[in-house]
């Protein structure tokens, strides 16, 4: 029955989707801790979970396809045109598989946009610490020497050798 196989495969993109909404905010975590290391496997995993949802994205457009003949609706029909072509009960639970994917959607978009924010704060930090480094920095105080008292003393010197903590 293509009611079913249609809802099956739904229900295998929400779990993705919430699999992605797990994956992303790993990733979140791990750019907000400034573990950079971690950051290629988190971004991975991101990208493999990506994959899967395009593989059943691709089976569900065929399954769909099939039960839009069956129901004689036109090609590339959305959720909301089958919930209301289709007998009940699959109405009900086509409907809250509308409404699950826009949640999901919306929560998946906030996340990256967090996250777009965080990489993009990682690399002006990144790009700050190498222009201080090398000493290409103008408006960036140099603050490699210390007063008696220990507190920060801004000098303008040349460019010289610099100790970096591996942290950067």
């Amino acid at each position: 029955m293509a009611f079913a196989e249609v809802s099956n495969i739904l229900w295998r993109e929400r779990q993705l989707l919430e699999l992605l909404q797990f994956k992303l905010e790993e990733e979140q975590l791990v750019l907000a801790s400034s573990k950079a290391r971690w950051l290629t496997h988190a971004t991975r995993e991101v990208e493999m979970v990506l994959e899967e949802l395009r593989k059943a994205e691709l089976t569900r457009a065929m399954e769909v396809t099939a039960l839009a003949s069956q129901l004689g609706l036109g090609t590339n029909p959305s959720l909301t045109d089958i919930s209301s072509a289709a007998p009940s009960p699959w109405d009900g639970i086509f409907e809250e598989h509308r409404r699950a994917f826009l949640s999901a959607t919306q929560e998946i978009q906030s996340l990256a946009n967090v996250n777009r924010e965080l990489l993009a704060a990682g690399l002006e930090a990144t790009q700050h610490a190498l222009e201080w480094a090398t000493g290409a920095a103008d408006d960036l105080p140099d603050l490699d020497v210390y007063t008696p008292q220990g507190t920060a003393a801004v000098s303008r010197q040349e460019p010289k050798a610099r100790l970096l903590n591996e942290a950067l």
